[in-house]
């Protein structure tokens, strides 16, 4: 018996509300920021860091490589070098060789030339005196 008299207070109580399980049933869409992984001024960063990493790496080998070619011209040069310093000592063997006082005497008697009793000295040898 006690139990309906609670029941019609309940169904009153329902009606003046206005309905109030209609109100809290309302849904509202509340919308969900992901979170960033990396933020914008972290990009900013690393583009940063990424463009002077670049940068550097590309001055890096390009200096390598003008290096490596000023080293082979350099290469090339001394290779050089040292076959006119070969040509040269062989002219100077040949000029020594062709300035013997025997060769020359022998030269000149063949075209005619008479010797009388004198001593035949190397110019230079002259000159030094």
């Amino acid at each position: 018996m006690s139990t309906s008299p609670l029941k019609n207070w309940q169904q009153s109580w329902q009606q003046t509300e206005g309905n109030p399980q209609t109100t809290t049933e309302t849904k509202r869409q509340v919308k969900v920021q992901k979170k960033k992984w990396i933020s914008t001024g972290e990009k900013f960063l690393y583009t940063m860091f990424s463009a002077i990493v670049l940068t550097v790496l590309y001055f890096s080998v390009s200096f390598s490589s003008s290096t490596d070619a000023l080293n082979r011209e350099v290469q090339q040069l001394e290779k050089q070098v040292e076959s006119q310093q070969e040509v040269n000592e062989n002219l100077e063997y040949k000029k020594k060789e062709l300035s013997n006082p025997d060769r020359i005497l022998e030269i000149a008697k063949d075209n005619g030339l008479k010797i009388q009793n004198a001593e035949v000295k190397q110019a230079t040898q002259l000159a030094n005196r």
